[in-house]
């Protein structure tokens, strides 16, 4: 199946005290590209979601965020005797250096020092990130999955829109085969016509080697190499729609063919009918390029 590479999908979910909203959306790029922001204090989550993603799609510029909050509780209090000890130790470093100096402190208040973080803890601060983060880990598949659906959904017009100019392309390629036969007689015709002119005009000329440039400019007019061409690129196209995702970058590079195969028809069309066709092809052509960036 054929996907987009615009997407968004979003999730919400909650384990006791905390509860958290997913959001992700993407638009089209070279590579893949991913921006990730969640918390860093939920341990080794950044990675893991990183890897799953990176196994899902392989192209598209995906923003993913995830935002956790926790419900205020009053908790138990508890002390944090090693930062403490901590505090202690730095408080007694510091009056002995102000002795020494002939400074005076202020004696210090049991609030003070409690009040200094970490020495008294919540319930909560102590959590262990674990849990949650297999909670999201859980969730993280569901998310990815609706992101999908979208961009499959989104390819799926995508290559509606994709077959439609295919087959438009190969209707004016049809249409110039007509064109260009039709303008092969006035083609001849006008050679000839110059040919003898150029007789008539010229004494002693080699009418061989006038002859001979003459058809050699009819050679370079002729178009049937390109009309060959942009009918196997649009089999190639049908062909890599059908396989589907990922073949983006495969139709990018085919576009420019297509590009390059209306453009010498128009260099050597040399009559107003195959112009007109050849222009008309450079606009469809254009358009589904246009659509082709969106492709995986």
């Amino acid at each position: 199946m054929l996907q987009s590479m615009t997407g968004f999908a979003a999730l919400k979910g909650s384990l006791g005290a905390h509860s958290w909203t997913w959001d992700i959306r993407s638009v089209n790029a070279k590579g893949l590209d991913l921006r990730l922001r969640m918390p860093d204090w939920i341990e080794g989550l950044e990675p893991a979601v990183r890897g799953a993603l990176g196994k899902s799609m392989s192209r598209g510029s995906v923003s993913l965020g995830l935002r956790v909050q926790r419900e205020e509780s009053e908790g138990t209090l508890t002390l944090n005797r090693a930062q403490l000890s901590n505090v202690l130790a730095a408080l007694h470093e510091a009056e002995t250096l102000a002795a020494e100096q002939g400074i005076a402190l202020s004696a210090s208040r049991s609030a003070d020092i409690l009040n200094v973080r970490g020495v008294l803890e919540t319930a909560t601060d102590q959590d262990d990130s674990n849990p949650l983060r297999e909670a999201l880990m859980a969730q993280l598949p569901d998310l990815i999955e609706a992101f999908l659906d979208m961009r499959r959904a989104e390819g799926t017009a995508l290559e509606t829109v994709l077959r439609t100019q295919l087959d438009e392309i190969e209707r004016l390629t049809a249409d110039a085969t007509v064109a260009a036969e039709a303008r092969r007689a006035e083609t001849a015709e006008a050679l000839r016509a110059n040919l003898a002119r150029v007789l008539e005009n010229a004494d002693g000329v080699d009418e061989a080697r006038v002859a001979q440039e003459l058809a050699m400019i009819a050679v370079k007019a002729d178009v049937t190499e390109e009309l060959d061409r942009l009918r196997a690129h649009v089999d190639a196209a049908r062909d890599l729609l059908s396989k589907g995702s990922p073949v983006g970058r495969k139709l990018d590079f085919l576009m420019q063919e297509f590009n390059r195969e209306a453009n010498t028809l128009c260099s050597k069309a040399q009559s107003v009918a195959l112009t007109r066709i050849g222009l008309d092809l450079k606009t469809v052509i254009d358009q589904m390029r246009e659509q082709v960036q969106n492709v995986e």
